[in-house]
């Protein structure tokens, strides 16, 4: 019997256990659900592919990957470029004038090496801005995949970096010595890739397609070539663009004396190599490079992501920083040096900075 004579009956027992299990179904439905999302959420979908192993989170580039593919970009768009002036098929047309009047080329190996360099690089990272020298014609799209294979160099070299994808513009120069490269003068021709983080130059590549000899180096990384053992600063080898000697030679002449040597050679590439300890018998050696007028920022991005990986310097002719967003010129010139003085050098060639703005 129950206290104060109450009796309970099986019916009311049976309405009580209900109540009591409809209670406990409203506290635990919303865990159960939860830990049911979680587990679907953090499980790839049936039959769907699983992330690949070691990629960067979404918003995020790792810059050993796009080394990697920066690399294999200026190889293949090198492939196109020599596939074309072998074959003498360039289909050379004027595309315009530079600010001297000078007529600017255009080939179809700019036109060919851009579109495999653009859609490999856009394909592997298309979350980050692409900036090249030729229009890209989305009616001419190209498929152009990547493995995801890093190079064992690569990997022994340079650690896993990720930064955000926002602050990264990569610098296209699919053709570099297009004027060199109708006049069959192979040795100046490069193709290039530069990755610039907050508008700093922090990964260059430079390839020459003709001896398939590449360079590449990444700042508080690693590179895969370095600087000579020795440079003249009192009587420094200056290299310059062919059309630029005659204005260089008389102010280097008078900074320095006569005997100062003056390069006369095609392509930013080219001359930035020419300060590197290159394994290359067609490429000559100088300790300085200068450039007087308005240039491109895809012509100069990688040399000097290069060189600054190196210890080495590239500013404009009063010795401000270059920096890789905004517009695609620079207007100040350039001087690149590495293991010199490289503020002593500016103050010495004061006169260039006025030259530069002819």
């Amino acid at each position: 019997m129950a206290p104060m004579g109450i009796r309970l009956s099986p019916l009311g027992m049976a309405v009580f256990c209900l109540l009591g299990l409809g209670v406990l179904y409203h506290l635990y439905s919303g865990f159960l659900a939860g830990r049911f999302a979680f587990f679907m959420l953090s499980e790839p979908a049936a039959g769907g592919p699983e992330p690949p192993h070691g990629s960067a989170p979404a918003g995020a580039v790792d810059l050993r990957e796009l080394l990697a593919v920066s690399v294999l970009a200026a190889v293949r768009g090198g492939e196109e470029v020599k596939r074309v002036r072998e074959g003498n098929v360039l289909n050379a047309k004027a595309k315009g004038k530079t600010r001297e009047g000078a007529e600017e080329q255009l080939t179809s190996g700019d036109l060919l090496s851009n579109r495999r360099m653009f859609y490999l690089l856009k394909g592997a990272f298309p979350a980050v801005q692409i900036n090249s020298e030729e229009r890209v014609d989305t009616a001419d799209q190209e498929t152009v995949s990547w493995d995801r294979n890093i190079p064992e160099d690569i990997k022994q070299k340079i650690q896993p970096k990720e930064v955000p994808a926002e602050s990264v513009t990569v610098w296209i120069d699919p053709l570099d010595a297009t004027q060199e490269y109708t006049e069959n003068l192979r040795r100046y021709v490069t193709t290039m890739v530069c990755v610039a983080v907050n508008g700093k130059p922090v990964i260059g590549v430079i390839h020459k397609p003709f001896s398939a000899y590449t360079a590449w180096a990444m700042v508080d990384g690693g590179s895969n070539v370095k600087a000579r053992s020795s440079y003249n600063e009192k009587n420094p080898r200056i290299i310059v663009s062919r059309s630029h000697a005659g204005k260089v030679e008389q102010v280097a002449k008078q900074t320095f004396g006569n005997k100062t040597a003056i390069i006369p050679a095609g392509g930013a590439g080219y001359k930035v190599l020419s300060l590197l300890d290159v394994a290359e018998k067609n490429q000559e050696e100088a300790d300085v490079y200068i450039h007087v007028t308005y240039i491109k920022k895809w012509d100069i991005c990688a040399g000097n992501a290069v060189l600054r990986a190196l210890g080495g310097h590239m500013t404009t002719l009063t010795g401000e920083e270059i920096s890789y967003t905004g517009s695609d010129g620079n207007e100040g010139g350039l001087i690149a040096s590495i293991n010199m003085n490289h503020k002593a050098l500016i103050e010495k060639l004061p006169d260039l900075e006025k030259t530069s703005h002819k």
